[in-house]
């Protein structure tokens, strides 16, 4: 559903209250100062494309604040992608601070508490994503969490002018077109971080990083394949099986477990996706898993519920 919020639809007295529950609505529970309340301005467009949405709010100077006790009732993460237009944003997260200008990218989490701050009149696009579909194409996204990427050129520069491009073009857009177009936009978000030298392990040498890319990248387009394993992966990437776990260490998780992940995540993102009508049988054989009692148990292990239940969820919140 697209909704538009502005304070000039609000009373003076009821301008608080209205934004407080329009940013609320459209990312999630957050606490809210205002620099000028008495004559504070706003406006918040919010567009959806399937499990993700696309915003942008435009707003006198505020303090946004998310506490623990926000977080108490939340079960999925999400991470908020958002480009200033005119002013810097302040963000300060898990003991991490970052000074976002225009022109750069700067992710949250929603799963710990923040402080995100602009001191002027500021316009952002946002980007809200669920953690498991950003998951799916980054490797541990807790690590882009206080970061900024550069966003004036190469694939950053790209996603954002994706962004202003699909929010044009929306209203003409059905639903499976809008869940792809949300798709692109991971992907392109996805290209323009993994890149960067903040992403680097820096355990890790600049050949081993590109050599854990190039086999990141493999991984992804060949997880349909059954045969996907540790010896195939090492062989089309022109690396030993032992120097591939090596890549692994400091991951948190071996060759074979980061393989299972993504495909459950795979899995998990087309169950919440609205538009698909496919089985959860079809869509765990589509995704390598060729024992659908075995996928049940990895499914439950990994996201703590089954995936019928995660398509009756995904279902119940969809408008």
């Amino acid at each position: 559903m697209d909704i538009r919020y502005s304070t000039a639809d609000a009373s003076p007295a009821e301008r608080k209250r209205y934004w407080n529950e329009a940013v609320s609505q459209t990312y999630f529970s957050l606490d809210l100062t205002f620099r000028n309340e008495p004559r504070f301005d706003g406006s918040l467009n919010n567009w959806n494309l399937g499990t993700l949405s696309l915003s942008r709010l435009a707003s006198d100077g505020l303090l946004y604040r998310r506490h623990k006790h926000h977080l108490l009732h939340e079960r999925d993460e999400s991470y908020l992608i958002t480009v200033p237009e005119r002013a810097d944003v302040h963000f300060l997260q898990d003991g991490r601070e970052a000074h976002c200008k225009p022109g750069q990218i700067l992710v949250e989490r929603s799963h710990l508490p923040y402080d995100f701050s602009y001191a002027d009149a500021n316009a952002l696009w946002v980007l809200k994503v669920p953690g498991n579909v950003l998951r799916s194409r980054v490797v541990l996204p807790e690590r882009l969490a206080s970061l900024s990427f550069d966003a004036t050129c190469g694939a950053g520069a790209l996603f954002v002018d994706m962004m202003r491009l699909v929010a044009a073009r929306l209203e003409e857009m059905d639903d499976q077109a809008r869940t792809m177009s949300g798709r692109h936009l991971v992907d392109m978000l996805a290209m323009a971080v993994s890149a960067d030298e903040k992403m680097l392990n820096p355990n890790a040498s600049s050949v081993q990083m590109a050599h854990l890319h190039r086999v990141e990248n493999f991984i992804r387009l060949n997880l349909a394949s059954p045969s996907l394993n540790p010896q195939a992966i090492a062989d089309a990437c022109g690396i030993s099986v032992r120097y591939l776990h090596q890549l692994f260490t400091g991951l948190g998780r071996s060759v074979s477990e980061w393989v299972k992940l993504q495909r459950l995540l795979m899995c998990r993102q087309m169950l919440c996706d609205p538009v698909c009508r496919k089985k959860v049988s079809e869509i765990a054989y589509e995704w390598g898993f060729s024992d659908q009692a075995q996928f049940s148990r990895l499914y439950r292990a990994e996201f703590g519920e089954t995936p019928s239940g995660t398509r009756e969820r995904s279902r119940m919140k969809s408008p």
